[in-house]
């Protein structure tokens, strides 16, 4: 993948603003009383989708128009927020999109993948079975596999990451999520474009940590579950191509466990009344857990996504 430039990102940013409005970030004063540090939360939940991936959504789908004219359905395996994003850019074209999801997979997630115009298949024990079925089925029925990682996807998601760093060019570090990687590849992409020295931390689930068993190895290394709450970081084998990119531009790897993710989106709800799903405010859990090492520093969190069911969220606001 070659490095994008500045102009790269700008112009999947005209594409994504064609689509949605840039989302905010803002530095909230209670998160900086409770942390002793400048935070700025990056709102990711508040896109179309409810999470970030609707960017890569959009750029990915007018590169395979342009590359591939002819394709007529497409397909992808997810746990949600990856699956909405590619239903919503599928139906703006008039394209067909197959999701297929494990079984037990989040019933409000289904419900809005649904709700964007795609097919919804529930398959395998978790996202890695799932991406396995999505595989097979494109080549039965002549879809296009869209994956979890591709150099479009992360040029639309950097333009997350441009808007939070024009806003906020001194930030020291930032905190990013890690499930297939686009996230993190992104925020990496666009801090390189602009020419920042900003710290970039991933954060993965104690339950799920492939990305940071990689990193710290240097080589792909794999967990045997990903049994975690946060079901947007429950991927149990990190994405060659992505692992590369961070192993270069992320400073370090930290775990989350689903407890502190819990204690996360209670502080998101309790200091700015915003709405988080356990991936979504794993980057302030891992911030609240490097408190100490970042007082008074100028620090970003992407809270990535909002879409949380019902019954998981009034369990752990109870």
């Amino acid at each position: 993948m070659h490095d994008l430039t500045r102009e790269d990102i700008e112009d999947a940013a005209r594409h994504v603003y064609q689509v949605m409005p840039a989302t905010p970030q803002y530095p909230w004063p209670l998160l900086a009383q409770r942390l002793g540090c400048t935070v700025w939360v990056k709102h990711e939940n508040h896109t179309p989708t409810g999470a970030f991936k609707v960017r890569g959504g959009i750029t990915f789908m007018r590169w395979l128009k342009r590359a591939y004219p002819g394709t007529r359905g497409v397909i992808a395996a997810t746990r949600g927020n990856h699956g909405q994003s590619v239903a919503m850019a599928a139906q703006a074209l008039g394209i067909r999109a197959v999701i297929v999801v494990p079984i037990g997979n989040s019933l409000e997630k289904n419900i809005a993948m649904r709700g964007f115009g795609g097919e919804v298949i529930e398959f395998g024990k978790d996202f890695d079975e799932a991406r396995e079925e999505a595989m097979r089925l494109a080549r039965v029925h002549d879809l296009f596999l869209v994956p979890a990682f591709h150099p479009e996807l992360v040029r639309g998601v950097a333009t997350y990451a441009l808007e939070l760093f024009n806003a906020a060019p001194d930030l020291d570090t930032v905190y990013v999520p890690i499930g297939c990687g686009s996230g993190i590849c992104g925020v990496i992409a666009a801090r390189d474009a602009l020419g920042l020295s900003t710290r970039i931390v991933g954060v993965v689930s104690s339950e799920a940590d492939a990305a940071r068993q990689s990193f710290e190895a240097g080589e792909p290394r794999e967990t045997d579950s990903a049994n975690t709450f946060a079901d947007g970081l429950a991927v149990r084998k990190p994405v060659p191509e992505a692992l590369r990119i961070y192993a270069a531009g992320a400073e370090r790897i930290v775990s989350v466990t689903d407890l502190q993710i819990a204690e996360a989106m209670r502080v998101y709800y309790s200091d700015t009344h915003n709405l988080a799903e356990g991936a979504g405010a794993s980057a302030l859990a891992a911030l609240i857990q490097d408190s100490a090492a970042m007082r008074g520093k100028q620090v970003g969190v992407i809270l990535s996504g909002a879409n949380v069911d019902k019954e998981v969220y009034a369990r752990i606001l109870g």
